[in-house]
């Protein structure tokens, strides 16, 4: 069941719309910002409500980086991992992935899953360093 047939107001709305658009993980600070280019009047406090119902719902997924608050993305992606620009801080997909890493693990070692997040400078902050 989609959120919005769960209770669907006008703060939700706003806030499904700018993670769906956004279609990268966002804190919700960010999703604050781009909520309130809908809903001008929207408080943080309702955005970190709303995305905690969102994700017992199963429509957003929690995203955990190091040394950072947990971020939010609409849970339709598949398994994937991450890229965060060291000059912006935004946190983008990485729709592939390397594979089975179990051989990195020690001789008798089980893995059962894995991270991986891509640290570097995004294309617009690239663009942006060097002058283009």
């Amino acid at each position: 069941m989609t959120p919005s047939k769960q209770r669907s107001t006008k703060q939700r709305a706003a806030i499904e719309q700018a993670m769906t658009k956004a279609d990268r993980p966002l804190a919700p600070q960010e999703v604050l910002e781009l909520a309130q280019a809908t809903l001008p009047g929207l408080g943080i406090a309702t955005v970190y409500r709303a995305l905690k119902a969102m994700a017992e719902e199963g429509f957003l997924h929690e995203v955990h980086l190091p040394e950072r608050t947990p971020m939010y993305e609409v849970a339709h992606h598949g398994h994937h991992h991450h890229f965060q620009c060291t000059v912006c801080q935004r946190v983008f997909d990485v729709h592939a992935c390397p594979g089975n890493l179990a051989g990195l693990a020690p001789p008798g070692f089980l893995v059962d899953s894995h991270e991986i997040t891509l640290y570097g400078c995004c294309r617009e902050c690239a663009s942006n360093l060097s002058g283009g």
